[in-house]
């Protein structure tokens, strides 16, 4: 049932004073396809990311009817590139959502991709009416767990406790992890994954660490728990280069389905490559892209 558009009131997201507002928002609308908009550690681990760019946040929309949050427009990393959350129920906002878009996410050469999920039907029909065509589309997958998830480790290899991970060579890991390394050696600036740490909803206990005999750190991957939503959102996941193809990843993420399975987790998110077909996860999430032509 749509609502009385008059009550509604828009305004730009305030970083310092919004934010549990908007991760609380995303929670309650969250669905496992994404029909309705990223889950709420997507937004929280980009805002605590260094290559996120905080400075243009004000310019992301607020919708409120009667003070509670019903649709969000934001970009995740930096302008030209829109993303939208919507409580159900409030679908008439949506041009106004892709209009804000047009008018405050383009990026300084006037670009701008709209990024729509599969079932979010009312936010495609506002763009398609604003003259957007589709661009393209991925799909992104999650592994359920009512199925066991159960790769060994290598011998050679250990899981790092949790405690006692070290953060410069997590971030190292990371570092080589995604190929910066043609880009130079880390920079050593441990405050990046300090900062991260520090996240109000971050779970760092949960986060998984192999090393290799030497002690060194040669896969790593993220956990961002939301108990709300069952959801086990796996962020980043790595493999330093030469340690790839051995098994680390999928021992990785096993370790992982240990651990977060007991606490109630029903699934666990993952990316869009094979590899991740290759150890049992399935298509879930349709990213959809729009420009205009």
């Amino acid at each position: 049932m749509l609502k009385n558009m008059k009550n509604i009131k828009k305004r730009p997201f305030m970083i310092l004073s919004d934010f549990m507002a908007v991760y609380q928002f995303m929670n309650d609308i969250y669905e496992k396809d994404w029909r309705n908009g990223v889950p709420a550690p997507f937004f929280e681990y980009a805002l605590s990311s260094d290559w996120s760019d905080k400075t243009m946040s004000h310019r992301n929309m607020i919708w409120e009817d009667d003070s509670r949050i019903v649709g969000f427009c934001f970009y995740e990393s930096q302008l030209g590139k829109a993303f939208f959350s919507l409580r159900p129920g409030y679908e008439e906002i949506t041009s106004e959502m892709i209009e804000h878009a047009i008018k405050f996410l383009i990026d300084k050469d006037g670009n701008l991709k709209l990024n729509i999920f599969k079932g979010q039907n009312a936010v495609t029909e506002a763009a398609i009416n604003a003259g957007f065509k589709q661009d393209g589309e991925y799909v992104d997958m999650i592994y359920d767990f009512s199925k066991p998830l159960a790769y060994e480790l290598p011998e050679g290899f250990s899981f790092v406790e949790p405690e006692k991970i070290d953060m410069a060579k997590a971030l190292i890991c990371c570092w080589k992890g995604f190929d910066h390394e043609q880009e130079g050696a880390w920079d050593g600036d441990l405050d990046v994954g300090y900062h991260l740490e520090a996240s109000p909803h971050a779970t760092p206990q949960y986060d998984v660490a192999i090393q290799n005999e030497e002690g060194n750190y040669v896969c790593w991957a993220g956990m961002w728990w939301a108990p709300e939503n069952h959801l086990a959102y796996m962020e980043p996941l790595c493999t330093v280069p030469e340690y790839r193809h051995k098994g680390l990843a999928a021992a990785a993420l096993s370790e992982m389905y240990r651990r977060m399975k007991p606490l109630g987790a029903t699934h666990m998110t993952g990316g869009g490559n094979s590899f991740y077909s290759s150890i049992g996860y399935e298509p879930m999430i349709t990213w959809t892209h729009w420009k205009k032509q």
